[in-house]
């Protein structure tokens, strides 16, 4: 391991942060001491022993300013009511990893580091097909936990991101696409076992930011069809900020009865749905053994979902990694076992900048690429993750109440490491659950999945400029409308009219390059599940679309053996007592053009037209819809002929 580098801080000789022995009502006076409850003076005379005597001094006399004193008071029980523990726990914690920070303390010092224990599917190999159909029943028993608590605004959007739409040629928005997978999996579900009762539901964790109108918009969508109670939704809390290295409680430069708070960090989700009784629920209401929890623009996750969990039941993992390949050097986090005399192994996500100097300690390379792949084989880490439901919650009962290890990462004035040049805070992040793993349950498995990149990963999370930037330099754009035609991609892979997310010609749009230049095709959940779904339902080398054609492919009974398409063709079919077969079919029409938008005119678009610099413009696109029951053909003319008998297909 790389020596640390110690300091030294006038704080950390002071982490008694000016206790004092005097009590709350000491301190505010006998007449606003009147004015409160008694578990908020309790409160109050926990926050003065620890120091935070600044909150409660030189306050007015009864009568002069209550609203403000109230506003203080409220702000700290809620602050202290959010945070396992309470601020009690918060203020002894955070003094004890500022001490840390202002030490230099490694905290991976004393570790090696080598890669764990997991597997790597390609997709179209027998493993990933075996992966899918493992998948399959285990999603009977899975649980889907949605991290949403972020809005647009590095997207250039000012609103939720769940709204946004996937992609142009549905305008299906994230959350409409995540529940109609989610109602996929429940159909299949039961259909398999049999079972016309089992629910597999849905966990939403939002923050002050994004809940208000994540409700919002379920209850305009009337939950998007799923059945009342199937989503719950749990709402994080931010924690009190930070001034200086004694942890001393944030109050506004401006108001001092205003308490700065901060969000704590996506980890928030595991003690969340600990406190909410919906980990405990799920595992002795419902049975279920598994939770897939994701993030909330990424929509090629769902590809992962099925391989992930069959990877999950074979392997026995108490904790599985969703994973993409990652290149030396890349700013990305990867998935690293470390091992310490006298502990057990811990495999955990590690941050590259931290990785590169364990690597060079315990083999003098480094963080390098294998020639034989030209990655690292240290898989890069999605954020995406596969938890056994039973250890989860006896972890999150366990004595750390479901609360991720934190950091604190403050921006110090001087070398006196006391003073920050803003208010900071703790943070923590979900992919440390194995820690908590570790403590509560030895011996418990953690492994990871990697799947290609194509197939698992495109993010939606940077702005139009960003995007343009990055494409210029060869890199990924992350943007809205780079995952747009990522998924076109990955689809088009699926029916084998591109090869692992690839054309040979790309289109540039807005002045984004490298974009898929191939059909957009979208292959919804209810079509398709698995890639033997799809194998099963459009027979090989059915189907003959042009470079710019659009297909859509919605509802499980559609089956396509021959079709050519010069513009735009969009099947829906529902229906659950109805069929229809494409055969024959040639559609000619305008299709769905992508038509970029001049700079000038940007800044006037439609929001989510604004992100991508570009518009759809429907010319054209045959809908075919079924309305009714029967079997249906498909064919020539691009009519629906009602059959008399399924025989007639």
């Amino acid at each position: 391991m790389p020596k640390t580098t110690r300091g030294t801080s006038t704080c950390a000789t002071t982490l008694s942060g000016g206790a004092t022995t005097a009590s709350a009502t000491d301190l505010i006076g006998p007449g606003n001491a009147a004015l409160l409850s008694a578990s908020e003076l309790a409160l109050l005379d926990g926050l003065a022993a620890l120091g935070q005597t600044h909150l409660l001094e030189d306050w007015p006399a009864a009568g002069d300013g209550d609203a403000d004193k109230r506003r203080l008071v409220d702000a700290l029980s809620r602050t202290d009511a959010a945070y396992a523990g309470g601020l009690a726990k918060y203020v002894g914690r955070s003094r004890e990893l500022l001490a840390a920070s202002a030490r230099g303390d490694n905290p991976f010092e004393g570790f090696a580091p080598s890669v764990p224990d997991g597997e790597t599917l390609v997709f179209g190999g027998a493993g990933f097909g075996a992966a899918e159909r493992d998948g399959l029943e285990a999603a009977r028993k899975t649980g889907f936990v949605l991290v949403a608590g972020g809005l647009g605004e590095r997207l250039g959007y000012d609103g939720i991101k769940l709204e946004l739409p996937v992609e142009l040629a549905t305008g299906k928005s994230f959350l409409e696409l995540y529940v109609d997978y989610v109602l996929a999996v429940q159909a299949r579900a039961r259909a398999d076992s049999g079972d016309a009762s089992l629910v597999v539901p849905l966990c939403i964790m939002t923050s002050d930011d994004t809940d208000a109108p994540t409700r919002a918009l379920l209850e305009a969508e009337g939950d998007f069809g799923a059945e009342p109670g199937q989503i719950e939704i749990m709402k994080q809390d931010k924690v009190a900020a930070l001034s200086d290295g004694n942890a001393k409680l944030a109050v506004d430069d401006d108001d001092r009865w205003a308490l700065l708070t901060k969000p704590h960090g996506h980890g928030d989700v595991h003690s969340l749905m600990r406190s909410t009784g919906i980990a405990k629920k799920w595992r002795e209401s419902y049975g279920l053994d598994y939770v897939f929890f994701f993030q909330d623009t990424n929509p090629l996750v769902l590809h992962t979902i099925l391989p992930a969990l069959g990877v999950s039941a074979k392997r026995g993992f108490s904790m599985n990694s969703v994973c993409v390949p990652r290149r030396a050097g890349e700013a990305a986090g990867a998935i690293t076992r470390l091992a310490k005399a006298g502990d057990d192994d811990l495999v955990i996500n590690v941050e590259y900048n931290q990785l590169d100097p364990m690597l060079r300690a315990a083999t003098g390379d480094g963080d390098v690429n294998d020639p034989a792949t030209g990655f690292s084989p240290y898989p890069g880490n999605a954020n995406v993750l596969v938890l056994g439901l039973a250890d989860y919650v006896a972890t999150l009962h366990g004595e750390d109440l479901g609360v991720v290890d934190e950091f604190v990462n403050p921006k110090y004035k001087d070398d006196a490491k006391c003073d920050f040049k803003k208010p900071t805070r703790l943070e923590c992040m979900m992919q440390d659950y194995p820690k908590l793993l570790r403590r509560e349950v030895p011996g418990a498995k953690v492994g990871f999945t990697t799947f290609e990149r194509w197939v698992a990963f495109s993010p939606a999370k940077n702005a139009l400029d960003a995007a343009r930037a990055s494409s210029a330099k060869g890199e990924p754009a992350g943007a809205a409308g780079s995952a747009e035609f990522e998924v076109y991609a990955a689809h088009a892979t699926r029916l084998g009219l591109a090869t692992a997310g690839e054309v040979a010609a790309t289109r540039t749009l807005s002045g984004v390059a490298g974009l898929f230049g191939g059909p957009k095709v979208v292959l919804l959940p209810s079509f398709a599940l698995t890639q033997a779904d799809v194998d099963a339902k459009v027979t090989p080398g059915s189907l003959d679309l042009d470079a710019d054609a659009v297909l859509v492919l919605d509802g499980a009974n559609i089956a396509v053996e021959s079709a050519k398409v010069s513009g735009g063709l969009k099947v829906v079919n529902k229906r659950a007592d109805a069929s229809v077969v494409i055969r024959d079919l040639v559609v000619s029409n305008g299709g769905l053009d992508h038509v970029e938008i001049p700079d000038a005119d940007i800044p006037a678009a439609k929001p989510f037209e604004r992100i991508r610099g570009y518009k759809a413009v429907d010319a054209g696109v045959l809908v075919v819809e079924v309305a009714e029951p029967g079997h249906f053909l498909l064919s020539k003319d691009g009519q629906l002929t009602k059959l008399a008998d399924e025989a007639e297909l």
